[in-house]
């Protein structure tokens, strides 16, 4: 088939799909829904998820892949505003590994979250090595001894780990998740803040806690050379977000206030 296949029998012309295509590839005609701009497709899938009698297929979005809603699902708007509020930002960490499914479920839903134009484009890279975790500590403080004089609040993190052993870097995570792209993808750590958001929020009803890895992602953005070479990121990929992982060790009792909304209403 070309990009789009009608089923006649079950079209009813309502053009709802030609209303939904963000890019403008369908058109209504006498016989249906055409795709007159074929090659300005971004594969979303709007089309044919929106169609209310399964009769469009597109060969980059197809049927055959997407799964039928009896309804919408959505949560309540006090119980999701309770959820959404509860997430914490976990730096405690029981010393007990999170098993392999439940890293992939993270990473399969993080893929889900919306990217600009469906760019997607971001992979994963899943270390749950303890042994290789503390190296990376490792390169991260001597990464940050040598720009102390540019970030004086390292000196903090430095003293942290030389001489209390502390760990603020990962904060004693069991696993860290980090999120690549092409360097050439202009929209690679837009896309991965979406992503690594969804996971954030999805790790919860796994009862996992997670975390920004902001100290690292500050070295690996800095291009240091020990780190990349460490993790062997290939030579056009680069790290576009870093989350640690695992369960919590401290359960939060309040949600916490923010400063008040700041609104402008035109």
């Amino acid at each position: 088939m070309g990009l789009i296949e009608v089923n006649q029998e079950r079209c009813t012309r309502c053009g709802i799909c030609t209303e939904v295509c963000p890019t403008r590839v369908l058109a209504m005609s006498k016989n249906g829904p055409e795709a007159i701009a074929p090659e300005v497709c971004i594969a979303c899938g709007h089309c044919v998820a929106v169609c209310p009698h399964q009769a469009l297929d597109n060969k980059k979005a197809p049927l055959s892949k997407q799964i039928a809603l009896a309804e919408f699902p959505v949560l309540p708007a006090k119980e999701a505003q309770l959820f959404l509020r509860s997430r914490r930002s976990i730096r405690k960490y029981k010393e007990r590994s999170v098993p392999h499914e439940q890293l992939l479920q993270l990473v399969e839903i993080a893929r889900f979250a919306p990217t600009a134009s469906n760019g997607q484009g971001i992979s994963y890279i899943i270390i749950e090595n303890k042994e290789f975790i503390e190296k990376l500590i490792e390169v991260v403080i001597e990464w940050m001894e040598s720009q102390i004089s540019v970030h004086w609040s390292f000196l903090l993190h430095v003293k942290a780990y030389r001489e209390d052993k502390k760990d603020t870097i990962f904060r004693g995570a069991p696993h860290i998740i980090l999120a690549t792209a092409n360097k050439d993808f202009s929209r690679g750590r837009e896309n991965t803040v979406f992503a690594l958001t969804y996971l954030e929020l999805y790790a919860t009803t796994l009862g996992l806690g997670s975390c920004w890895a902001g100290l690292f992602e500050m070295c690996a953005f800095s291009g240091y050379k020990p780190l990349l070479d460490l993790l062997n990121i290939p030579e056009g990929k680069e790290i576009t977000g870093t989350v640690m992982v695992g369960y919590p060790q401290y359960k939060y009792q309040r949600l916490v206030d923010r400063n008040p909304l700041d609104v402008t209403w035109l």
